[in-house]
């Protein structure tokens, strides 16, 4: 049941176009649609910009990643019950980076980050363009995009070469993560019989190429808390005490495996929270990530 809900709601975010988001845009937002990051006609290797209205020279950037278990959904994904969040956003200052990536069904890991690493590396060459502060970067992603916002932040000090395309690691740093309900640890989380993993596990061993406990390698790799260490960015973690999807015990790991690497980090678990929905866009979480942002972005 859980999945059929979870796919309803993703082929309805497929069949909605720019346009019909633009009631959560304030009134003169810039918008750039469907900007190729990878030199190619891959439709998954596009992303939109979003200026907010008066935009400076210079403006902070959150490049937004989708979620949909790693083989569904556009970068319109979320958007849909994250309308006062995405006007906060712009109202504040913040341009938004909306970008696609390869399915796990196309490519398995790490296509998926490289593609998410290729996206951000063309934002970063081209921020005088679209009067973006290349130095000032946030990642915010929702379920497998906050294991790839993670995973792309953690990793980005460590310099693993497959993680980018043709193995050159890119110029930019990222200063901040916004993780909702994102997997952190792939190991315990393909073990777990008792979530609705046995959904996402079939979604695990596609993104991996194999199970998690025949290829614990592969997804120790894949796991954002492999790579956490004391020069990895600040990060505000939210996630749904009732996830269905993804246990909440893996943000209360990563927000754990930060604060013993000395990692300022926040993390808030939602009473009665399900996996996504309109109660993320809260007006309390909005007041902390506000907050959050102002101090690290």
């Amino acid at each position: 049941m859980h999945f059929i809900m979870l796919f309803i709601v993703v082929l309805n975010l497929q069949a909605q176009l720019p346009e019909k988001l633009k009631a959560s845009f304030p009134g003169q937002t810039t918008f750039y649609h469907n900007i190729s990051y990878a030199n190619d006609t891959l439709k998954r290797h596009q992303l939109d910009i979003f200026l907010p209205p008066n935009a400076g020279l210079n403006t902070p950037l959150i490049v937004w990643i989708h979620g949909g278990a790693w083989n569904m959904g556009t970068r319109f994904n979320d958007m849909s019950y994250m309308g006062n969040t995405i006007k906060g956003l712009l109202e504040s200052g913040y341009a938004l980076a909306t970008i696609e990536y390869r399915y796990s069904t196309e490519a398995i890991f790490p296509a998926p980050l490289q593609d998410c690493n290729q996206a951000i590396e063309y934002l970063y060459q081209h921020a005088a363009q679209y009067k973006l502060d290349k130095n000032r970067i946030g990642l915010i992603g929702f379920s497998a995009g906050g294991h790839l916002a993670s995973l792309l932040a953690l990793s980005n000090n460590n310099a693993v070469p497959s993680f980018y395309p043709n193995n050159a690691k890119p110029h930019f740093k990222i200063k901040c993560v916004l993780d909702y309900y994102g997997p952190s640890d792939l190991v315990t989380l393909g073990s777990n019989p008792d979530t609705i993993v046995n959904n996402s596990r079939n979604s695990i061993s596609t993104l991996l190429g194999g199970m998690p406990l025949q290829r614990p390698d592969i997804a120790r790799r894949a796991s954002p808390t492999t790579y956490v260490d004391k020069n990895d960015p600040p990060f505000f973690i939210v996630q749904g005490e009732k996830d269905e999807s993804v246990p909440y015990t893996q943000s209360q790991m990563l927000a754990a495996w930060l604060t013993v690497n000395g990692v300022a980090n926040q993390l808030t678990i939602v009473p009665g929270a399900p996996h996504y929905g309109v109660m993320f866009d809260a007006a309390d979480i909005r007041k902390n990530l506000f907050a959050f942002l102002a101090a690290h972005l």
